[in-house]
Protein backbone atom coordinates (compact mmCIF):
# COMPACT_ATOMS: atom_id res chain seq x y z
CA UNK A 1 0.00 0.00 0.00
CA UNK A 2 1.31 3.43 -0.95
CA UNK A 3 2.02 5.90 1.86
CA UNK A 4 -0.55 8.63 2.40
CA UNK A 5 0.71 12.10 1.62
CA UNK A 6 -0.05 14.95 4.03
CA UNK A 7 -1.54 17.08 1.25
CA UNK A 8 -4.47 16.62 -1.14
CA UNK A 9 -3.94 14.44 -4.19
CA UNK A 10 -3.35 16.20 -7.48
CA UNK A 11 -6.37 17.16 -9.54
CA UNK A 12 -6.70 14.09 -11.75
CA UNK A 13 -5.16 10.75 -10.84
CA UNK A 14 -3.45 8.68 -13.47
CA UNK A 15 -5.48 5.85 -14.94
CA UNK A 16 -2.59 3.44 -14.33
CA UNK A 17 -3.12 0.29 -12.37
CA UNK A 18 -0.55 -0.53 -9.66
CA UNK A 19 1.18 -3.20 -11.80
CA UNK A 20 1.81 -0.89 -14.75
CA UNK A 21 2.65 2.30 -12.85
CA UNK A 22 6.34 2.27 -13.84
CA UNK A 23 7.28 4.38 -16.83
CA UNK A 24 9.42 2.85 -19.60
CA UNK A 25 11.13 6.13 -20.45
CA UNK A 26 10.84 9.70 -19.34
CA UNK A 27 8.65 10.67 -22.31
CA UNK A 28 6.76 7.51 -23.25
CA UNK A 29 4.12 6.31 -20.78
CA UNK A 30 3.36 2.65 -20.35
CA UNK A 31 0.32 1.66 -22.45
CA UNK A 32 -2.92 2.47 -20.66
CA UNK A 33 -1.31 5.14 -18.49
CA UNK A 34 -1.41 8.89 -18.65
CA UNK A 35 0.57 11.36 -16.57
CA UNK A 36 -1.13 12.89 -13.60
CA UNK A 37 -2.21 16.52 -14.06
CA UNK A 38 -0.59 18.21 -11.11
CA UNK A 39 0.17 21.73 -9.92
CA UNK A 40 3.32 20.41 -8.22
CA UNK A 41 4.66 19.24 -11.58
CA UNK A 42 3.69 22.58 -13.12
CA UNK A 43 5.54 24.46 -10.38
CA UNK A 44 8.62 22.26 -10.73
CA UNK A 45 8.72 22.98 -14.45
CA UNK A 46 9.30 26.64 -13.48
CA UNK A 47 11.44 26.42 -10.31
CA UNK A 48 12.57 22.80 -10.10
CA UNK A 49 16.21 23.48 -10.86
CA UNK A 50 18.98 23.95 -8.28
CA UNK A 51 20.22 27.23 -9.72
CA UNK A 52 16.73 28.65 -10.09
CA UNK A 53 15.91 28.12 -6.42
CA UNK A 54 19.26 29.56 -5.35
CA UNK A 55 18.68 32.65 -7.52
CA UNK A 56 15.27 33.16 -5.92
CA UNK A 57 16.90 32.71 -2.50
CA UNK A 58 19.47 35.41 -3.23
CA UNK A 59 16.90 37.84 -4.58
CA UNK A 60 14.85 37.22 -1.43
CA UNK A 61 17.93 38.09 0.64
CA UNK A 62 18.19 41.41 -1.23
CA UNK A 63 21.03 40.48 -3.60
CA UNK A 64 20.05 41.98 -6.98
CA UNK A 65 23.12 42.20 -9.21
CA UNK A 66 24.35 39.47 -11.53
CA UNK A 67 27.92 39.25 -10.21
CA UNK A 68 26.73 39.11 -6.59
CA UNK A 69 24.14 36.44 -7.39
CA UNK A 70 26.80 34.45 -9.24
CA UNK A 71 29.28 34.73 -6.37
CA UNK A 72 26.72 33.67 -3.75
CA UNK A 73 25.30 30.73 -5.71
CA UNK A 74 28.40 29.48 -7.49
CA UNK A 75 26.32 29.07 -10.67
CA UNK A 76 28.26 29.10 -13.94
CA UNK A 77 27.77 32.48 -15.62
CA UNK A 78 26.09 31.10 -18.74
CA UNK A 79 23.70 28.96 -16.72
CA UNK A 80 22.88 31.88 -14.41
CA UNK A 81 22.15 34.14 -17.37
CA UNK A 82 19.84 31.49 -18.82
CA UNK A 83 18.02 31.01 -15.48
CA UNK A 84 17.52 34.75 -15.05
CA UNK A 85 15.99 34.96 -18.55
CA UNK A 86 13.72 31.97 -17.80
CA UNK A 87 12.60 33.46 -14.47
CA UNK A 88 11.85 36.77 -16.16
CA UNK A 89 9.85 35.03 -18.92
CA UNK A 90 7.92 33.06 -16.26
CA UNK A 91 7.08 36.30 -14.43
CA UNK A 92 8.95 35.49 -11.21
CA UNK A 93 11.47 38.32 -11.54
CA UNK A 94 11.74 41.67 -13.25
CA UNK A 95 14.86 43.27 -14.64
CA UNK A 96 15.67 46.93 -13.93
CA UNK A 97 18.36 48.99 -15.61
CA UNK A 98 20.55 50.70 -13.03
CA UNK A 99 23.30 51.95 -15.36
CA UNK A 100 23.26 52.97 -19.01
CA UNK A 101 27.04 53.21 -19.47
CA UNK A 102 27.95 50.48 -19.29
CA UNK A 103 24.53 48.86 -19.59
CA UNK A 104 23.85 47.09 -16.30
CA UNK A 105 20.71 45.49 -14.95
CA UNK A 106 19.59 44.25 -11.58
CA UNK A 107 16.89 41.74 -10.77
CA UNK A 108 14.03 41.85 -8.27
CA UNK A 109 11.34 39.38 -7.31
CA UNK A 110 7.85 39.91 -8.63
CA UNK A 111 4.80 39.13 -6.51
CA UNK A 112 4.87 35.55 -7.82
CA UNK A 113 8.58 35.25 -7.04
CA UNK A 114 8.13 36.64 -3.53
CA UNK A 115 5.38 34.10 -2.89
CA UNK A 116 8.01 31.32 -3.08
CA UNK A 117 9.73 32.69 0.05
CA UNK A 118 7.77 30.64 2.60
CA UNK A 119 8.27 27.50 0.51
CA UNK A 120 12.03 28.08 0.45
CA UNK A 121 12.00 28.64 4.20
CA UNK A 122 10.27 25.28 4.71
CA UNK A 123 12.76 23.63 2.35
CA UNK A 124 15.58 25.19 4.38
CA UNK A 125 14.12 23.80 7.61
CA UNK A 126 13.74 20.37 6.02
CA UNK A 127 17.32 20.54 4.71
CA UNK A 128 18.71 21.50 8.11
CA UNK A 129 16.78 18.67 9.75
CA UNK A 130 17.20 15.83 7.26
CA UNK A 131 19.61 16.59 4.41
CA UNK A 132 22.54 18.29 6.11
CA UNK A 133 23.44 15.32 8.31
CA UNK A 134 23.22 12.76 5.52
CA UNK A 135 20.96 9.71 5.39
CA UNK A 136 19.02 8.80 8.52
CA UNK A 137 17.27 5.65 9.50
CA UNK A 138 13.86 5.95 11.07
CA UNK A 139 13.18 3.29 13.64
Amino acid sequence: MAPTMPWPDCARPSNCQPDDALMRTKDIPTPGCSPRECAIADALSVVGDRWTLLVVRELGYGVHRFNDIQANTGAPRDRLAARLRELEEAGLITRRRYSDRPARDEYVLSTAGSAIGPILRELEIWGETYARLGPRRDN
